[in-house]
């Protein structure tokens, strides 16, 4: 018989290749579990693995069943999640992932400001590269993305939504030889180790292809990585402190360096480059409350950001 506990303990089963591994995961007996299998083998009237003495492999018709198994747990899912997302802000939660750079600017702060004002909702926050952050969102493993929207414009599974456009500086240590200069290019900047996330191919394009001091360009993304790379780009100035590297980030990240006189703005009046970010969601799946405040909370914070920024450039740059 065709029954949601025997379709998942095939695809348990696929996932483990061995019946012993799949029981323990399943907490049923291996007997139990030889019987479901055979039960449904017997329903559908073909095999869906291929038994060795070392482990199982799905067959054909069991890489199908797996398949349309998938298909209805997301389905399932799906059900779950709109009706928590009916049920409102006094219960349920999201999940997001972040990019590294809105992950510092306004991501975290947006997660204190939901819970504070509604107690009741869980967030989960992960922090990845802007290349992960699309694929997590497209694969349904979180519920939002704020990243980087080169490669989620692409895809016709996502929507998105710009939020976040902030000016980059760059900032070195005070005393360092670039402070020297009268005038300072792309060329100067590229001899010192950059310390940085990496920087998407909209902002490479005038950078050499053989890799230099400041880092290389990956041939298969066109992704510039910096000599630092850098998963989340807080505490820049310990970077700074003993080395030559130049750090980047927006003027607030580094507003008390700036005031204390530890790091200098180094500026380069032909390079124009910008922190760019927005929301990814699937374009198919409704937003829960939860999600839809956790949204608003983050424009919040960015036109904060705009209005800080906006102050130190003054002060600054």
């Amino acid at each position: 018989m065709l029954t949601p506990t025997r379709l998942r303990q095939v695809a348990v089963l696929a996932e483990h290749g061995s019946f012993r591994r799949a029981a323990a995961t399943l907490k049923i007996s291996q007997p139990a579990l030889t019987k479901g299998i055979q039960a449904l083998e017997a329903a559908l009237g073909v095999p869906l693995f291929d038994r060795q003495p070392s482990a199982v492999t799905l067959t054909e018709f069991g890489k199908r069943v797996v398949a349309h198994t998938q298909a209805l747990e997301a389905v399932e899912e799906d059900l779950l999640r709109d009706i928590a997302r009916l049920r409102g802000l006094e219960a349920g939660g999201i999940n997001v992932a972040l990019g590294p750079f809105p992950s510092v600017l306004s991501g975290y702060v947006a997660a204190a400001r939901l819970i504070a004002s509604y107690p009741k909702v869980t967030i989960g926050l992960r922090v990845a590269d802007w290349r992960a952050v699309t694929r997590t969102v497209a694969e349904r493993k979180v519920d939002l993305g704020i990243a980087e929207l080169s490669d989620a414009v692409l895809n016709e599974a996502l929507t998105t939504e710009l939020v976040g456009q902030h000016r980059a500086h760059i900032f070195c240590r005070e005393g360092h030889p670039l402070l020297t200069h009268a005038r300072i290019s792309l060329s100067d900047l590229l001899a010192f180790p950059w310390a940085n996330t990496r920087l998407p191919p909209r902002m490479t394009g005038a950078f050499p292809r053989a890799p230099c001091r400041a880092g290389h360009l990956d041939e298969v993304t066109g992704d510039f990585i910096p000599a630092i790379e850098l998963d989340v780009p807080m505490q820049l100035a310990e970077f700074a402190k003993a080395s030559d590297a130049l750090l980047f980030g927006t003027l607030g990240m580094v507003e008390r360096e700036l005031e204390a006189g530890t790091l200098c703005v180094v500026r380069v009046p032909a390079l124009n480059m910008r922190a760019s970010y927005g929301f990814i969601c699937l374009k198919h799946r409704s937003l829960s409350p939860a999600s839809r405040a956790y949204m608003k909370f983050v424009r919040d914070e960015e036109a904060i950001i705009v209005e800080r920024d906006a102050r130190l450039e003054k002060l600054y740059a």
